[in-house]
């Protein structure tokens, strides 16, 4: 798995996700680009594709597309359309895109990611976690921060393996 991380400009929300869906297919993997500004770092990516992956080997993936389940884990959410305002939007927006093969094709992921990283202004967006955004997405409130030993990310990740437990 890759993480092409930049800011996208975006005139036309279509466009660009066909232009993702396009890069997918030509190098068979699965592209599935998220708000970095919903994203508490890498490894919540990481983890949600992980999950995703299971689902799928298990036969109990909500989502037809490996994207999109992708998406439903990282968003901890199992309606679609909940998990979509993790997504990307018209505007100039902070981005973390996945790339990843199933199969592992190393060269096929990078090359899929430099097709990505063309769409995109080069900046580290996972450097940085919207604290409010992401308590507001997530529904963590102060009350819950205060009393577990972790911190935002590892709620964040507690939400993500929730969603495979009320399957």
């Amino acid at each position: 798995m890759r993480v092409v991380e930049g800011v996208a400009g975006i005139a036309d929300l279509d466009a660009f996700l066909d232009r993702i869906d396009d890069i997918a297919a030509d190098h068979g993997v699965t592209v599935q680009a998220f708000d970095a500004r919903y994203v508490v770092g890498r490894n919540h990516l990481e983890r949600a594709v992980e999950l995703a992956d299971r689902a799928f080997d298990r036969g109990e993936n909500v989502a037809r597309e490996r994207g999109v389940e992708i998406l439903l884990y990282a968003a901890g959410r199992r309606q679609i359309d909940d998990a979509l305002a993790m997504g990307v939007s018209e505007g100039r927006t902070p981005v973390a895109v996945v790339v990843s093969d199933t199969a592992g094709d190393e060269a096929a992921e990078a090359a899929a990611a430099d097709a990505v990283a063309d769409l995109l202004d080069p900046a580290a967006t996972l450097d940085t976690v919207d604290v409010d955004r992401v308590r507001a997405f997530f529904d963590v409130t102060e009350a819950e921060l205060g009393v577990v030993d972790g911190d935002l990310a590892d709620l964040v990740a507690e939400r993500v393996a929730l969603l495979d437990v009320e399957k």
